[in-house]
């Protein structure tokens, strides 16, 4: 088992919640575990990124080269497209189609969109909505992991039993409204990749 990620977005928007629970459920199955992070300007609404690269064979770089991702999983539609050039062949972009405009010059949105669904391999998902119909906005990041984690090979209940692990403090509502968030998100590209059979 190899894969790794690169998790793209912009500072608050819960890149390093994503990151937090792929590392404990990897950690509870036993999988060597690499990560590296840019915060960026992230306190002001700058560009966070994070590589994660998760093995049953030892790692021995947190950098993933050029290339060699298997997913890139972006909860901002613009930070998606600025790596590319990590994706794999045969990998994956999972990404959020609601924009977080942070800068004046921000591209044209449905632009974004559309060179987005040119690519061979992309979920492109409304985490705000959804997240939002399933009672919290705020929850986004984690419909954004429900919706990558068919490409991850984990143990769906670790991956839940990670979500419960780290909101348990912030109370059990919490900890139900980001299960229903991540499940909703495993639905929809579920249902995505049904639809391309």
């Amino acid at each position: 088992m190899k894969c790794d990620i690169v998790l793209a977005g912009v500072g608050g928007q819960g890149i390093l919640s994503i990151a937090t629970v792929l590392g404990l459920a990897a950690v509870e199955n036993n999988l060597y575990l690499k990560q590296a992070e840019t915060h960026g300007m992230s306190q002001r609404g700058g560009a966070v990124q994070s590589y994660l690269r998760l093995s049953d064979k030892p790692i021995f770089s947190d950098l993933i080269p050029s290339g060699e991702a298997q997913l890139i999983l972006s909860v901002e539609p613009l930070e998606s497209l600025r790596y590319l050039n990590f994706l794999s062949p045969d990998g994956y972009v999972i990404t959020s189609t609601t924009p977080f405009v942070n800068i004046p010059d921000y591209p044209d949105t449905e632009g974004i969109l559309a060179t987005i669904r040119n690519l061979p391999r992309v979920v492109a998902i409304d985490a705000e909505a959804i997240a939002k119909a399933e009672g919290n906005s705020k929850s986004s990041n984690m419909v954004m992991l429900g919706a990558a984690s068919p490409f991850v090979e984990l143990p769906l209940e670790s991956l839940e039993q990670a979500i419960k692990t780290i909101f348990s403090k912030k109370g059990e509502e919490i900890v139900a409204v980001n299960l229903r968030a991540f499940h909703a998100g495993r639905a929809f590209t579920e249902q995505t990749l049904n639809k391309l059979k």
